[in-house]
């Protein structure tokens, strides 16, 4: 079995980033020939902010330079916390935005904004219209923190 590009950066950037108190969120590889950027999100619990994203990307960028993995070809790397428009897919990015609003999809096709109360590793306790239900992440499709500019206190 033959493992793509993306896969084969991650396997080699996870233990670099995770030696840094982090998790690596996301991995992408765009473009062709001398126009690829590689995009990598990174997260912890608490946020990450300027200065490690500069250590960070020094780590990466030692990492990749002494590895082929990314060839000959010239590239731009880019490294990023994971940000609030990416949808929320794994336990810790439901438990890191406890109290926020999500606007969520269910499996049924339902569609509905609520507010994360509390979340473990099965589902998460959603507040729609002040009542709180449970609901597996299985039967979520798609979730995305929606800004409020004027959050009131949960």
């Amino acid at each position: 079995m033959t493992t793509s590009p993306t896969d084969r950066i991650s396997s080699l950037l996870e233990p670099v980033v995770t030696s840094l108190g982090l998790d690596l969120d996301e991995v992408e590889l765009l473009g062709k020939n001398e126009n690829r950027r590689l995009l990598v999100a990174v997260d912890r619990d608490g946020g990450v902010d300027i200065d490690t994203i500069a250590q960070v990307t020094r780590a990466v960028s030692a990492a990749l330079d002494e590895s082929d993995v990314m060839g000959e070809s010239r590239y731009t790397l880019e490294v990023a916390s994971r940000g609030v428009d990416r949808p929320l897919v794994e336990p810790r990015h439901w438990r890191r935005n406890a109290g926020r609003v999500v606007a969520v999809e269910l499996v049924d096709g339902e569609r509905f904004e609520a507010r994360i109360r509390a979340s473990d590793d099965t589902g998460v306790d959603l507040a729609v219209k002040g009542d709180t239900t449970r609901f597996p992440y299985d039967e979520i499709v798609k979730a995305v923190v929606q800004i409020e500019l004027n959050r009131k206190d949960v």
